[in-house]
Parts: C-alpha cells; sequence; structure tokens
C-alpha cells in the first residue's frame, strides 16, 4: 500500500500526460503481482467494492473526531478522503502498511460493518498519504488525472508493446490481469482474440484549419458530417455481442438494443446517436442514456437510440482494416442492405463535394442544424489505422458560439488545483418577479491560463457572499466571454437551457455585469 499511495500522490500532482505515464511506468516496472493488478483496476476503473461508500467514510470521520470540527474541515477542503485522512487521529506509531492485494481482497468479502472495521483500523496505523490513498482506492473515486487509456497506455510503454495489442485483449482480461502479465513478461502467449468480441483501437481524425482546407484536393476524399453523438465500436464474435465506447470500455448493458443483424459477426465503427435515423434527436437525449451502467425497457422507450455506421474494420474472419477506405466502405454499401429492419443502424451519408468552396459552404450550413458538429473528410485510400495518424482523416469543425456571462459560484479543483478555485458557474439574464435577475446557464473549468486562473481564484476569495458546502458564492460583478459548441433544451436545469462543452474564451474584466447577454439571446441558439 505504500508503493501505491506514492503512485496516487506522484500522479495527482504530476504536471502533464508525459510526467503521469513516467510514474506510472515506474511504478508497474517496481511492483510485483498481484499488486500491479490490482492497482491498474483500481486506475482503469474495474475495482469496487459492494459494501463501502462515501456514507460509511462520513460514518468513520464523524466518529473519530468532532462533528463540527469535521464539518468545517470539509467544507474548505471540499475532498471527503482528504478531509478525512488530514482529520484522522496521529498513530501513536505507524506500523507496516498491509499490500495493496491484502486489501482489496479483505473489501472484496468484507460486509459492511466488516468493512468499517478493516478501514479504521488500518487508517489508525497509517501516515496521511496513506491513508488519503486507502480511502480513494476503497471509495473509487481516484480523481489523479489518469483516464482508462492512459493507464493501459502506461502498459504497452512499460514493456515496449502497441497500445494497440493491449486494447484488443482488453476485454478478454480480469484483475488482478495475471494473463497480460504473464504475457507481458514472457511467461506464456499473448491472450488470443481470435472469434471474441474484443475492442479494436478507432481511428481518429485530426484538426483542419480554414488555411488547409482551402489547398484540398476533394477528389481524394469521402466527406461525411460530424455527429453530435458518442463515437462507439460494435464488435460480434462467437463469444457474443459487444458495444464499446472509444476508449474501450465496455457499454453493452447501457445499450443492449444495439446489436447487429442474427448471424452477422464482425467489427463495425460509427456514432451512437439518440433518436432514429430519420429523425436524429439532440445529444441532450443521448445524455439520458449516457454513463449508465444499465438501461430497461421503459428507459429505452422513452429515449430510443441508434448507430450510425462510419467504417467496417472486420468481417467473419477478414480484417479490412488493411484495405483502403474506399474498399471497405463499397461492402459497407452492400452490406447496409442486410442491417436490421427496426432502424438501429443505419450508414452515415457520403456527400457530393467538389471544391474546398462547396466544402466550406457545408461547414457554413452546419451552424444551422445543431446536431451536425462539423466536416469529416478522409482519405479514400487510407487504411483503418489505430490512433490518429497525420494526413489521412480530418475534421473541420464549426465556428464556437459565444456569450458573455457573469461568474455565480466558484468551486475548488482537483490535483494541482486543488488550492484554487477553478470551476464556475455562470449566468445569464432575465427578468424576474423584482426585475432583473441571474440564472446558471454554464459550468466551466477551463479554456484560461496559469495567469488567469489565478486572477481568478483572487477574485473569488475577495468577493465571496455565501457558502454551500464547498461551494462559494460571489458578488455578480465578474464577466467572462465563454465559447461553446451548442445550446440544447435541459428540464435539469432553472435556466431550461444548457451549454454544450463551455469553456472560457476570455474573462472580461473590462465590461459590467449589467451587459452580459440575456436568456433569451442565449435560446435563440438553440437548434430545435
Amino acid at each position: 500500500m505504500k508503493s501505491f499511495s506514492g503512485l496516487l500522490e506522484g500522479l495527482l500532482y504530476a504536471p502533464g500526460r508525459n510526467s503521469k505515464l513516467s510514474w506510472l511506468q515506474d511504478w508497474l516496472a517496481e511492483t510485483p503481482d498481484p499488486d500491479r493488478g490490482w492497482g491498474l483496476a483500481a486506475l482503469t476503473g474495474e475495482l469496487t467494492f459492494a459494501h463501502v461508500k462515501a456514507g460509511l467514510v462520513r460514518e468513520l470521520a464523524a466518529a473519530a473526531s468532532d462533528p463540527e470540527l469535521f464539518a468545517l474541515s470539509y467544507d474548505f477542503v471540499g475532498d471527503l478522503a482528504e478531509t478525512t485522512a488530514l482529520i484522522w487521529p496521529e498513530p501513536a506509531e505507524l506500523a507496516p502498511p498491509p499490500r495493496l492485494a491484502a486489501i482489496v481482497e479483505a473489501l472484496q468479502q468484507a460486509n459492511r460493518q466488516q468493512a468499517a472495521e478493516l478501514i479504521s483500523g488500518w487508517l489508525g496505523s497509517m501516515d496521511a498519504t496513506q491513508r488519503w490513498a486507502l480511502l480513494k482506492l476503497a471509495t473509487g473515486g481516484l480523481r489523479v488525472g489518469v483516464s482508462g487509456r492512459l493507464a493501459r497506455l502506461s502498459v504497452a510503454t512499460a514493456f515496449d508493446r502497441d497500445i494497440a495489442e493491449i486494447e484488443e485483449i482488453w476485454p478478454l482480461l480480469e484483475p488482478p490481469y495475471r494473463a497480460l502479465f504473464d504475457w507481458l513478461e514472457g511467461r506464456s502467449d499473448r491472450p488470443d482474440a481470435r472469434g471474441r468480441a474484443v475492442f479494436r483501437p478507432l481511428m481518429l481524425a485530426h484538426p483542419l484549419s480554414e488555411e488547409a482546407a482551402e489547398q484540398l484536393d476533394m477528389t481524394r476524399y469521402q466527406t461525411e458530417w460530424k455527429w453530435d453523438g458518442a463515437r462507439v465500436e460494435l464488435a460480434a464474435a462467437e463469444d457474443g455481442v459487444r458495444l464499446f465506447s472509444r476508449s474501450g470500455d465496455d457499454i453493452t448493458a447501457a445499450f443492449p438494443e444495439i446489436v447487429p443483424p442474427a448471424g452477422w459477426q464482425g467489427t463495425l465503427d460509427g456514432e451512437l446517436l439518440a433518436g432514429q435515423p430519420d429523425a436524429v434527436a439532440s445529444f441532450g437525449r443521448l445524455q439520458q442514456r449516457l454513463n449508465r451502467k444499465k438501461a430497461g425497457r421503459k428507459l429505452q422507450a422513452d429515449n430510443p437510440v441508434f448507430l450510425r455506421v462510419y467504417d467496417l474494420l472486420i468481417e467473419g474472419e477478414t480484417d479490412w482494416r488493411e484495405k483502403p477506405l474506399s474498399a471497405r466502405r463499397a461492402r459497407l454499401e452492400q452490406l447496409a442492405g442486410s442491417w436490421l429492419p427496426d432502424g438501429r443502424l443505419d450508414l452515415s451519408e457520403v456527400l457530393a463535394v467538389a471544391t474546398p468552396q462547396e466544402l466550406d459552404e457545408l461547414r457554413a450550413a452546419c451552424r444551422s442544424d445543431q446536431l451536425i458538429e462539423g466536416m469529416m473528410l478522409k482519405l479514400k485510400d487510407s487504411p483503418y489505422l489505430a490512433g490518429r495518424p497525420k494526413g489521412h482523416w480530418w475534421k473541420w469543425k464549426r465556428d464556437p458560439l459565444r456569450a458573455d456571462l457573469v461568474i455565480m459560484y466558484a468551486q475548488r479543483g482537483h490535483g494541482r488545483r486543488s488550492s484554487l478555485y477553478s470551476d464556475f458557474t455562470l449566468g445569464a439574464w432575465r427578468d424576474g418577479a423584482d426585475g432583473p435577475e441571474l440564472v446558471p446557464v454554464a459550468k466551466a473549468y477551463s479554456g484560461f491560463s496559469d495567469q488567469e486562473l489565478r486572477a481568478l481564484d483572487k477574485f473569488v476569495r475577495q468577493n465571496i457572499v455565501n457558502r454551500f458546502g464547498p461551494v462559494r458564492e460571489v458578488e455578480k460583478q465578474l464577466v467572462a466571454e465563454l465559447a461553446f459548441d451548442s445550446v440544447q433544451r435541459s428540464s435539469r436545469h432553472r435556466s431550461g437551457v444548457a451549454l454544450r462543452f463551455p469553456r472560457f474564451h476570455a474573462v472580461r474584466w473590462d465590461k459590467p455585469a449589467e451587459e452580459a447577454d440575456w436568456l433569451p439571446t442565449i435560446e435563440a441558439l438553440i437548434g430545435d
């Protein structure tokens, strides 16, 4: 556990992606089995304990400290694990912490009462960093800036393997991944993915600039709409059907209706969209289904989804990835007639674009349809390559929308930002019962420089007017210009709208709050 707590602390404060990779590679090389397997499972979100929740940690913290002191500390720190670790009584003498595997195996077998006793005993023998790491591990909320893909990439780089080799067999593996490490260290063969519904890394596109678009020979490219959905991969094989997110996470249970025709086996790349092929619904409708572990019949009926297919990777025993896009597309068009008749699959439209001018006109028209994010351009002779190979596929997104909004609330961030107010709620004006009032329309925590963040943090600290747990209400006087991709209706927000992908474009220190935008201006941007 000492090694794992050191890893989490290093990852928390690592300044960037390469630094995090270095921490992970060193830890993987130095940590024995099964500890490194369980740690990897925690980092990839595949380790949970049924009887350890945040409520149990709050009960332990309240019992071990003064309740009012804990409440004040939690209000200031804003993180349950960190607050509990810091406020927990220091042991008279530190004991050697148990191995990570021993902690995991004990918590997996414990009921709630037993888990409480185990965690309390371990906390009483650890230092503050180890206590923090233990609680992060037990509750599943690591939040150290490591995605599942980055963790898998660290395995690939640590053992000098292609990330595609790791991701292809990942669905076949279970924590603590002994089969994986046995293969990587030469003790056994690579797990066999043949005939299995496994994830194949997706091919991604590079952003296209307006200047570069003007130089393109459009006859060499297949042009498609860039839809506002969720990129997914559908795999069907002898062992069943699986739907994967773009990062390789198995999301089959959340979208059980997305299946290929009976008897067809292969792998398809596409976009998960809400609605029906002839009536695509907004991303807000799709959000009702995303991040759910399962989808019942009512949820499926109320929020139908379908897969718009982009590409063909595998068909039966034939691997199409090395063949040119033109051949893959021709085969998809042949297959389309045999797809399900109930509208769960359809084929992405190829647009007739002869010149860069025509491409620019189509992109400009995207803004009138909130369901389309922009254009996709793919070389017709490109193979299907994992990752983001340059020069093959391009994405040219529509220009972002912008609005001047007023900062209303702020909250501390996580990791390197844990001591700074970096998460902001912003609002627009509307007519209220007693005159103009602000209503929240967006939350944003990116787009500013480190210097601007320090200035924003200073503003928050000097202008706090109210406290709600870790949230601080501030004087409504600072305007920020936000850039965002689209506006959608939302019954979950008091304003009735939500901004898609909001980020800071500029901090308008010069602009009075009274001159910020009004809600009707934001609503006018909704593409119904």
